[in-house]
């Protein structure tokens, strides 16, 4: 049965774009074209190959090139690549299967849920954004073993960090001035400073004596340094908690702003859930888009024409634009329809956790999580007070919603 046939009950013929988020001035580019040493890339087919072409590219996006490698004695699972990215992935994958995040983990977010569900009821109204925030920082957290500062406070640092001047990374040197990149290390140097302080250091002296089960003791384990586990922290902070804070915004307003959609989603069972939130993260990627360098020259089909990709160029995966490929998904691919047929090989989540070695570990996790808190929060009388508002981070591509307030029944 096609999109077609079935007709995406929610929206029958009607055409138009169920995404929330359409970042101002943002071109619309073709399925793959180059201005200068940059490729733009909006076919998921072309996305694919790149991402697939894991010999010939290098980690370019959330400044990795800016990273200095000699500092780390193994190299941040963000900027690695190769063999030693693949047992990376490897030795993180145990943390993150589907299976263990539902038994080790379950219980773990539903007893934070719990604690949601009971603020909110006694206040009648939560900003929704600032709530989600908390939650990711707490699950987070416990999986990284980032467990002896209070969660307010390691959000507050996370926030801090992201608070960067802006960035264009068509330009040399990101587009920054001096300037600027002195104002980039100052604001990140104080958060990252008080994470190791208040966050890493107790838990590596806790883990070092008394591991458990959780990434520092795994890279204690591994025999990672300070430095190193510095910087993973940061990685699974932006990962685990900023992008999954936003995602679990966006889904909420979707389901509250589509009654039919969430009258579904509430009633369904967990796979049906999973698939409408993989649905929803499709049409709203949190990171919406990926660089790769390349390092040596490799072709790249699209349709039935051929690019050849150089080496030194910069690749964007615009995974918006990916997300949206009416090749991949058939029928009006800017509206929401979990119902939907997609061509084959291609994810329901399109390329939002990326594709292949460089796919993103965490996204069992991402959408259990969600799905953790919105199903028993929509079950609930909720409704929607304010219109949030879209801001945009240059550092990881992605929006920022907030604002998103709502009142509570019992």
């Amino acid at each position: 049965m096609t999109t077609e046939q079935s007709g995406c009950p929610m929206h029958g013929s009607a055409p138009g774009s169920d995404r929330k988020a359409s970042k101002p001035g943002e071109t619309a580019t073709g399925r793959v074209t180059q201005r200068n040493k940059m490729w733009h890339i909006g076919s998921l087919a072309a996305a694919k190959e790149v991402l697939l072409a894991r010999h010939s590219t290098l980690q370019a996006g959330f400044t990795a090139e800016y990273i200095p490698r000699n500092v780390f004695r193994n190299h941040p699972i963000l900027i690695s690549d190769g063999p030693q990215h693949d047992q990376q992935r490897r030795n993180v994958a145990r943390f993150f299967a589907p299976k263990v995040v539902a038994s080790r983990y379950g219980t773990l977010m539903e007893a934070v849920v719990d604690k949601i569900l009971d603020q909110a009821q006694r206040t009648g109204s939560i900003t929704f954004d600032q709530v989600a925030l908390y939650y990711t920082v707490e699950v987070t957290a416990s999986i990284v073993g980032l467990t002896h500062a209070r969660v307010p406070a390691l959000a507050r640092r996370l926030e801090k960090f992201f608070r960067q001047p802006p960035l264009d990374r068509s330009k040399p040197q990101l587009g920054r001035t001096k300037r600027q990149w002195m104002s980039a290390a100052h604001n990140g140097i104080g958060p990252v400073l008080g994470l190791l302080i208040f966050d890493v250091l107790p838990a590596v002296c806790s883990r070092t004596k008394a591991p458990r089960q959780d990434v520092i003791s795994h890279l204690i384990e591994q025999d990672y340094n300070l430095a190193d586990i510095l910087v993973e922290c940061v990685t699974y902070g932006t990962a685990g908690m900023v992008t999954t804070r936003e995602f679990i915004t966006m889904a909420c307003w979707h389901l509250l702003d589509n009654p039919a959609l969430r009258q579904r989603y509430v009633a369904a069972e967990e796979a049906e859930r999973l698939s409408i939130l993989a649905e929803l993260i499709r049409l709203e990627p949190p990171v919406g888009h990926l660089y790769r360098r390349v390092t040596e020259n490799f072709d790249v089909t699209d349709r039935d024409d051929t690019y050849t990709l150089a080496t030194g160029e910069l690749v964007d995966l615009d995974i918006r634009k990916t997300n949206a490929d009416a090749d991949a998904f058939a029928h009006d691919p800017l509206r929401v329809c979990p119902d939907r047929e997609r061509s084959e090989g291609v994810q329901d989540v399109g390329l939002s956790f990326g594709f292949g070695a460089h796919g993103c570990p965490g996204q069992p996790l991402a959408l259990r999580e969600t799905d953790a808190l919105l199903h028993r929060l929509l079950a609930l009388p909720v409704a929607r007070e304010s219109e949030p508002t879209i801001s945009w981070d240059d550092l990881i591509e992605g929006y920022k919603i907030r604002g998103l307030t709502l009142s509570v029944g019992s």
